[in-house]
């Protein structure tokens, strides 16, 4: 099992100001997507790192006995308060 490390209080306050915005704060988050680039509707969090981040998609992926590739894509929030995609979501 993949054991994500958790966000500070004040990086997860200031991202749940702002939805859809990662926090401010100088640090890089990840979060997962589905197949039209929105945020994963189980997999809904932010992440310390991709590794954490692609690790949860992977194991919840196993867990529901699915096959294939994950259509699960990561983005990294960025300095400027947006998204960027680091891995597409196949499908």
């Amino acid at each position: 099992m993949v054991i994500r490390s958790p966000l500070s209080d004040s990086a997860r306050s200031a991202s749940e100001s702002h939805p859809g915005r990662p926090a401010a704060a100088g640090r890089r988050h990840y979060r997962l997507v589905d197949l039209e680039g929105t945020p994963h509707p189980v997999l809904d969090d932010l992440y310390d790192s991709v590794e954490a981040a692609w690790g949860e998609a992977i194991a919840w992926w196993r867990e529901q006995s699915l096959q294939g590739p994950p259509p699960i894509g990561v983005e990294v929030s960025t300095s400027s308060g947006t998204w960027r995609t680091l891995r597409a979501p196949e499908g």
